[in-house]
């Protein structure tokens, strides 16, 4: 009985497989046959173009404008890349391009969007913003009627139109917040050689590294800054600024963090169902010494920023100080296509070292502090040096032959962005309140 109970169990099984294996069969048919019908559909819209259209059709223009119409409903970082964009796009990951010099995006059925303009590109001399709004671009600045609205236009659409060769010039209609209508912004298009590190020493062993983007030597150039910031001695502090870093290459990040960080996680990804789980972790060769770092970030820090930044401060590294970033946390693969075009597809999530994700939660800062206003920079800028007395106001005064002042205009340049730059004040404040502070737990331990 028991055999025969044993039996009739596994037939019953086998006939279950079975009528499951021929359902789902049928499922997988039923979707096939589903996506064939849709292309099928698709090409016979495309025949009825052809044949019956007002005008004659370029028919490659039209299935390249499918292709990009298909990845419109995607999320707004995929997207097709004509062979022109292509061939960009890798130039801007050696730092070198002609445009204007900004990061962007879109939301759907919205504006352009600016993530941030790059430092010392025709955009940031412009002085557009993190968050301005492009509403409309006018290659033809005299033209009302070459202006087109961005809402009505794709994101490569936009960029094509800001792209061009350097001396030309572009208008873009730009909103911003706490403007009743948008600006005009006439900008020529210049041929942009961006070095992605800058080093700026605030005092000897205080040295401010600013980031503007990733690109393939960020971290060689980081290095190299490094180096020259303990010419003069020991770095005793870090100010590490990553406002309006729109991002860049994903290894760049991962080394730049690895400088700062001797073991652990950096960066993982997932893909679609938490599959496909990539991990990036730190090594203890050329790691620095353990001197206090802050970080500068703010709504135009965004993706491979955003990962050192969240690094940083998962592993209680660095304290981040500003506003909160951008929240742009996917994994965008660039893959290439026939006739050198190119795809780039959102394939995966990030996540940072304890697990939290980067998209739409945004790194927080440890210290929030916002900047100024823009009438309290015109304030700040505006103050007259008489507001200042001392002995050097004084007729005849003595004058000190051992004057370190320097004639610099890179140095005299930073001198006057930290009057008007609240975020970095607040950062060289708390380092060299640090110092001061272990200074004296070490005299009172000695």
């Amino acid at each position: 009985m028991t055999k025969l109970r044993i039996l009739m169990t596994a037939t019953l099984g086998a006939l279950l497989a079975l009528a499951l294996a021929t359902f789902t069969g049928q499922m997988n048919q039923s979707v096939a046959s589903s996506k064939y019908a849709d292309i099928d559909r698709l090409a016979n819209v495309l025949a009825l173009i052809e044949q019956h259209y007002v005008e004659e059709v370029d028919t490659h223009q039209l299935l390249e404008g499918a292709i990009e119409g298909m990845l419109g409903t995607l999320d707004p970082h995929t997207s097709y890349m004509s062979p022109d964009l292509f061939k960009e796009m890798q130039l801007d990951t050696k730092g070198e391009f002609e445009g204007l010099g900004i990061e962007i995006t879109k939301q759907r059925d919205g504006y352009v969007t600016i993530v941030a303009p790059i430092d010392g590109t025709p955009a940031a001399a412009a002085q557009l913003r993190a968050r301005d709004q492009i509403v409309a671009v006018c290659p033809e600045i005299e033209d009302e009627d070459s202006c087109e609205l961005t809402q009505e236009l794709s994101l490569l659409e936009a960029v094509k139109l800001m792209r061009g060769k350097r001396g030309t010039t572009v208008m873009l209609k730009v909103l911003r917040q706490g403007w009743a209508e948008p600006n005009d912004f006439v900008i020529q298009r210049g041929r942009i050689e961006v070095s992605s590190v800058r080093l700026q020493m605030i005092e000897p062993g205080l040295p401010y590294i600013r980031l503007s983007q990733f690109q393939e030597r960020t971290s060689e150039d980081l290095q190299e800054a490094l180096n020259d910031a303990v010419a003069d001695g020991p770095i005793q502090g870090l100010v590490l600024d990553l406002r309006n870093n729109p991002g860049g290459l994903l290894d760049q990040a991962v080394k730049v963090a690895d400088h700062f960080l001797e073991e652990g996680l950096i960066v993982y990804s997932e893909g679609r169902g938490g599959g496909s789980r990539m991990e990036w972790s730190a090594s203890a060769a050329n790691t620095q010494p353990d001197y206090p770092i802050f970080v500068l970030v703010n709504e135009g820090s965004a993706s491979a920023s955003e990962i050192v930044a969240g690094a940083l401060q998962d592993h209680r590294r660095g304290v981040v100080l500003g506003e909160e970033t951008f929240g742009k946390g996917s994994v965008q693969t660039i893959i290439p296509l026939e006739n050198s075009s190119g795809l780039r597809l959102t394939t995966a999530l990030y996540y940072l070292p304890t697990g939290r994700s980067i998209q739409e939660v945004r790194i927080q800062p440890d210290v929030k502090i916002g900047a100024y206003t823009t009438e309290e920079v015109e304030t700040l800028e505006n103050r007259e040096e008489t507001e200042r007395f001392g002995e050097e106001d004084l007729s005849g005064h003595i004058k000190n032959t051992k004057d370190d002042k320097t004639d610099d205009a890179k140095q005299e340049e930073f001198e006057r962005r930290l009057k008007i730059d609240k975020q970095l004040k607040e950062a060289i404040h708390l380092m060299k309140t640090h110092r001061i502070l272990s200074d004296l737990s070490l005299k009172q331990t000695s």
